[in-house]
Order: C-alpha cells, then structure tokens, then sequence
C-alpha cells in the first residue's frame, strides 16, 4: 500500500485507520513467532481472523467513498483484489504473514539481473546460477559460505575428490 501515513492535515485518516489495523495483524505474527504451527493456525483463527474481517469490512466500505483513480483508493482496490492471497496464511500455521524473507533472499539477484543480461555466452550464464544457487543454499544452511566454496574447490582441484562429501548437508557434518 502507497497511501502514507498522517497524509491528512491532521494526521489522521483513512489510510491510518488502515495502517494501525494492519499493525495490530503483525503484533498478534510477533507475539506468535515461537509458536508451534499448530498454536499459530489456532492463534490466527482467534485474533487474527476477526481483524481481518474488520479490515475487510473497512476496505470494502472504503472503496464506496474513496475516489478511485487517488493512492488510497488504488491501494484500496488492490487490497481488495489480492484479498484471497491475504488471508492465505491464516489457514496454515507454517506459512508466513508476508514474504519478506523472500524479498530478502532474491534481493542481490534482483539488483544484479542487468548485468546478467550481458553474459557473453548460456555456459557462463548457466555458470553464474549454479554458482548463486550453491551460495544462497549454503546461507540458508547456515554455513560460512566463503569457507564452505573455498573448501569445495580445493576439494574439486584433487583428482580423487568425493563430491558426495561436498553436498551441504554433509559439509554441515564435518
């Protein structure tokens, strides 16, 4: 949502009202963070549901007395579109309220795409993924990546090398 907050002259509005709501949401995500799954689905259906529904509501009614083509009344409108993708994770205690993590993990890829573009051949462009892919796998691991591909290639650089102890699960043994 691009409506910001205190746009109003007097700091209050419509987009505030939506914006404490949809912090009232990640307040009941913190308090629920080292939950079981199944307490977080429990959890979500109790407080969270109700607050969504009221925010619903609120959009809903909202879209009626906002013009359509301003911020507020697009981000409205998109709000209400992407309704069913909202609520998503309510239904599964695994899932996530947002995808920030993701944005996170795809960012460096994201800012490096228009030197891809330039790749002077599809095996150094190939080269390039597997090398990523290897790297933000070892991150999600938790391993000292520099270590772990500075091993690896010294391990790759020997004739007889077991590329099965090189696999990241099994680096993480050692």
């Amino acid at each position: 949502m691009e409506a910001k907050k205190g746009a109003g002259s007097k700091g209050s509005g419509k987009a505030d009202w939506a914006l404490n709501h949809i912090q009232k949401l990640y307040r009941v995500e913190t308090q629920l963070k080292e939950e079981t799954a199944a307490n977080r689905y429990a959890q979500r259906q109790e407080k969270s549901l109700p607050l969504l529904n009221q925010l619903e509501t609120w959009l809903t009614k909202s879209a009626q007395q906002v013009l359509p083509k301003t911020k507020l009344g697009e981000a409205i409108q998109y709000c209400l579109n992407q309704w069913h993708k909202l609520v998503r994770y309510t239904l599964d205690g695994y899932l996530t309220i947002d995808n920030n993590r993701t944005e996170r993990v795809i960012k460096p890829f994201v800012i490096g795409r228009k030197n891809w573009l330039f790749s002077q051949t599809a095996t150094g462009a190939n080269a390039s993924a597997n090398l990523y892919s290897i790297i933000e796998t070892a991150k999600a691991n938790d391993l000292n990546v520099f270590e772990y591909v500075m091993d690896s290639l010294e391990q790759l650089s020997k004739p007889e090398a077991d590329i099965e102890q090189l696999l990241l699960w099994q680096f993480a043994k050692r």
